[in-house]
């Protein structure tokens, strides 16, 4: 149902339908340079309350949030993005089709992450590899997690590695690597422990939680 009460800023667009809670902000405006105006969002949002979208930023259909979630400017976002309480997405990053982010994230600038990726309470992600070099700047750049990889609870991953498509990445996790594709990860740093095809079901609903591609 749409929400006929909310008032948008001339440079949002929100799509109908959608369901915006009291006390949310769209629109804000950064600080930065040179940053485009338009907030664009598809239809079907449902937006809780405390959500906070920055100018610049293009999300498509059904974006879905929870409570005090905060989307900074110039990210581009796919349809189905569902983001979870206390989570912040920085600016200039590439999301996917269909990931889901669950709460108490920090996604940094500059990361690109891929359809069906799961990001599991408290992922940290970062983005720069001199902290504090006068140049630091120029040189940022998140990680890239490819489609459908799942990263555990309280994950760490540093910057510029990638972690491959449908890897798993184990809860508490220090990702300072590359990590291949379809690969189980865990440890501090993550070591791979071989392939997400040969994990046993541990509640025995089935053989193998995980199969090959057809």
């Amino acid at each position: 149902m749409a929400d006929v009460s909310f008032s948008l800023p001339a440079h949002v667009i929100l799509g109908d339908p959608r369901h915006v809670d009291p006390d949310v902000l769209l629109g804000y405006l950064t600080g930065r340079r040179n940053v485009a105006l338009e907030l664009r969002i598809a239809p079907g949002a449902h937006l809780r309350s405390g959500t906070v979208i920055y100018q610049g930023t293009t999300i498509g259909e059904r974006l879905e949030t929870g409570h005090n979630v905060v989307i900074r400017e110039e990210n581009r976002i796919g349809d189905r993005f569902a983001v979870w309480n206390n989570t912040v997405i920085d600016y200039g990053c590439v999301i996917g089709d269909d990931v889901k982010i669950h709460a108490n994230c920090y996604v940094a600038q500059f990361t690109e992450i891929g359809d069906g990726a799961f990001l599991a309470p408290g992922v940290t992600i970062a983005n720069d590899p001199h902290p504090g070099c006068p140049q630091s700047g120029e040189c940022m750049k998140g990680p890239i997690i490819e489609a459908g990889a799942q990263i555990g609870v309280n994950v760490t991953i540093v910057p510029m590695v990638r972690i491959g498509a449908r890897a798993l990445i184990g809860s508490g996790a220090v990702v300072t690597r590359d990590i291949p594709p379809a690969t189980v990860a865990y440890g501090n740093p993550a070591r791979v422990h071989g392939s997400i095809y040969d994990i046993d079901c541990v509640v025995d609903l089935r053989q193998r939680p995980y199969e090959p591609p057809a």
